[in-house]
């Protein structure tokens, strides 16, 4: 019994690690739910509101973590990242992964919350999916390098604690700012509407890139055994409050087309 409780527990902190390394963490998702849900229209507050049942964004956003413990959605695991080659520099879709990503991912969703013969639980499901994963595509380690895994099996100590840049960039860093996911939403910085409309602008393929760029200039500024803390701090988070906002802001934008 000793042995078999042993194990559980290890089985559990293990499963825990592997969460924290998955995306922004709880928190981050969270709030570029709250952020998009402050930006949708009338006619796309009406219709999600009706969608989840009176639950607003920031209450789904978790979603498609929630069910990676259940086997029959394994195979969404790929959804939640892209990897580009390097040598290509543009998404090609002949040669994206079977399995899907998080490109198709994101289309996939929207095509099933426009298609008019979709059940209600089809897409409630893909509702649910579509929050978390506009917000992973702004994680920038999410269009990171496949040989790495998104930087994961890129070793750092955050403080004196063991980590990899991905954990850093999920939630590492927004767990140590102490703010919960409404006060994140609130202090993102103000923008105008020009701004916004500069952020909300683009396609898919282009915030894609964005964020893959991002990544690469974050690879370059780390060492693997590098210990970070404060200093990273104060160069980054800034960096992680914007793409917090900016997935919200334009997890808005998709809805708002979906829904006008």
């Amino acid at each position: 019994m000793k042995k078999i409780l042993f194990l559980f527990s290890v089985f559990l902190m293990c499963a825990k690690g592997h969460a924290a390394d998955s995306d922004w963490g709880k928190t981050g998702h969270r709030a570029t739910a709250e952020i998009a849900q402050s930006h949708l229209s009338k006619e796309a507050q009406k219709a999600i509101n009706d969608l989840l049942d009176g639950h607003g964004l920031a209450f789904v956003a978790n979603y498609a973590d929630d069910i990676k413990s259940d086997a029959a959605y394994r195979k969404y695991g790929p959804w939640h990242y892209v990897n580009i080659d390097p040598e290509q520099d543009t998404y090609i879709e002949a040669e994206a992964s079977e399995d899907g990503d998080l490109v198709h991912a994101i289309r996939k969703c929207v095509k099933v919350l426009k298609d008019k013969s979709a059940s209600r639980e089809e897409k409630q499901f893909h509702l649910k999916m579509l929050v978390h994963f506009v917000g992973d595509l702004h994680q920038p380690f999410h269009t990171g390098h496949s040989e790495d895994k998104g930087g994961n099996d890129i070793q750092v100590r955050w403080f004196n604690d063991g980590s990899n840049i991905h954990r850093v960039w999920d939630s590492e860093m927004i767990n140590f700012y102490q703010m919960s996911y409404t006060e994140l939403a609130m202090n993102t910085g103000r923008l105008s509407k020009k701004q916004k409309a500069s952020i909300q602008k683009g396609e898919l393929l282009d915030w894609v890139y964005e964020s893959r760029d991002m990544a690469e200039d974050l690879y370059d500024g780390v060492e693997n055994g590098e210990k970070l803390g404060y200093r990273y701090m104060y160069d980054h988070m800034p960096q992680v409050l914007a793409q917090l906002q900016k997935g919200g802001l334009r997890l808005a934008k998709v809805l708002n087309d979906i829904y006008s």
